[in-house]
């Protein structure tokens, strides 16, 4: 049954999810219709294409791009809706099962693995940035750390006190936690890629 109302820090946790979710479905939709329109027409350009470095029609193109057989963006259609149902339900004050939260953990533990084998595509093999990829990478990653530090702190997941203290206290750092990890990102790129000043050129020339 639900709460009325909700406790901060589950309300909190579920305004989170709602705006994390609804970035990520953007970033599927328009990849997912990039790709769609590619498909259509092949002369088609898709329109997150800025320039040699920054682009995401060479992501769509690779079969990095279709692991399952089906462009990657359409589970980020299916998936990030769910996120955003929780979120809402969190928010209205509905309490979840501890199967429940275990579950929804094994699905961001999973969702940061695939991330992160992208991640390593991008930079390592396909040698471009692809900005609404960036954007599922983005939010993918702090949406990770948060549930899962909140279902340590919660004792959903099995943990001894001590753990569940650390991540009681590591769950207010959250913000630095996910810059941390951005910043791994932004020097592999920019050690592999040298992204940084080619990122520049490339948004001088689209605007120029």
């Amino acid at each position: 049954m639900p709460d009325s109302p909700a406790p901060a820090p589950r309300r909190g946790l579920g305004i989170f999810l709602l705006i994390a979710g609804a970035l990520g479905l953007l970033a599927a939709y328009e990849l997912t219709l990039e790709k769609f329109l590619t498909l259509a027409d092949p002369t088609h350009v898709p329109s997150c294409n800025v320039g040699v470095l920054v682009g995401c029609g060479v992501n769509l193109a690779s079969w990095q791009g279709s692991v399952f057989g089906f462009p990657n963006p359409m589970i980020g259609l299916m998936a990030w809706p769910v996120v955003i149902t929780i979120g809402v339900a969190l928010i209205g004050g509905v309490r979840f099962p501890r199967w429940f939260w275990v579950g929804f953990n094994i699905g961001v533990a999973g969702a940061l693995v695939f991330v992160g084998w992208l991640i390593y595509q991008s930079i390592y093999v396909l040698d471009v940035l692809c900005p609404w990829c960036m954007l599922t990478w983005a939010v993918t990653i702090p949406t990770f750390w948060v549930v899962t530090l909140h279902n340590l702190r919660e004792g959903n997941l099995p943990a001894s006190a001590r753990v569940r203290r650390l991540a009681a206290a590591w769950y207010g750092w959250i913000p630095v936690i996910t810059a941390a990890c951005y910043a791994i990102v932004i020097l592999l790129a920019q050690v592999q890629m040298n992204a940084i000043p080619r990122v520049m050129i490339d948004f001088q020339n689209y605007f120029n």
